[in-house]
């Protein structure tokens, strides 16, 4: 039976891809695969491979990469590592839009995607999203970082915990805030799942966010985590602004 079923669904791709060819989730260009940027929009994007060993800063340009940035050094983040896919602009500022308040879910994969280049050496790792408060989850209908979680998970399902973290009040959007206000905002906002605590005790965990700004979020995320009893936090996002370069999202 499994075997028919992958007979039909190779006679059937075809088909779809002539009626609904995969397009670029930026333009729309037909492209030659599902999940695919054009050429064009991926050449835009800018790829962060260095930075800040530890915050990810893409302005710190170093010769180590475990060197850390000045920020870093000066108020050690309560995770290990944040590593972002691409850099915040244009393109990376449309697909976060269209996947968080667009309803398109399926940009979820073609995020994990580019995203999992930073997942090496973290296969041992709980993959836990960034939650929503419920009021939020109600009126969006999802939550974009938990989609993104599962699909960084899909060949290992077991590593997904989305029910970790939970955001006990809610708080308002970020967006307008600067760094001191956004900190102070979400500060003891999220708690660790008491159900969850003796399984991930002890645990390494990679905490999943689409856009990382001025990094409040994931402070106050991994700091839940670790009090929680977590042994190590690594974030990974889909997009980043630099340090210096201020809010856009």
């Amino acid at each position: 039976m499994a075997d028919l079923s992958a007979i039909l669904s190779g006679m059937a791709k075809p088909v779809v891809d002539f009626a609904l060819p995969p397009r670029c989730p930026a333009c729309g260009d037909i492209v030659d695969g599902d999940y695919r940027f054009c050429l064009g929009c991926w050449r835009q994007l800018d790829h962060l491979d260095q930075g800040c060993g530890q915050c990810g800063d893409p302005l710190v340009v170093a010769g180590d990469s475990n060197a850390l940035c000045g920020a870093c050094l000066a108020d050690p983040p309560p995770f290990e590592t944040m590593r972002a896919s691409v850099r915040y602009g244009d393109i990376a500022r449309t697909i976060a839009l269209r996947l968080k308040y667009g309803g398109r879910i399926g940009l979820a994969r073609t995020i994990a995607r580019a995203m999992a280049r930073h997942m090496a050496g973290l296969d041992d790792a709980a993959i836990v999203p960034v939650p929503l408060h419920r009021g939020r989850l109600w009126r969006r209908g999802y939550n974009q970082a938990a989609l993104i979680a599962r699909a960084l998970a899909s060949e290992n399902p077991d590593r997904l915990v989305l029910d970790a973290l939970v955001r006990t009040r809610a708080t308002p959007y970020l967006r307008a805030m600067g760094a001191r206000e956004r900190a102070k905002t979400v500060r003891g906002a999220f708690a660790l799942r008491a159900e969850r605590r003796d399984g991930l005790d002890g645990a390494r965990i990679v905490l999943v966010d689409d856009v990382y700004t001025s990094g409040a979020t994931a402070r106050a995320c991994a700091r839940a985590l670790k009090r929680g009893g977590a042994a190590e936090v690594h974030v990974r996002c889909w997009a980043r602004v630099a340090a210096a370069e201020g809010d856009g999202y």
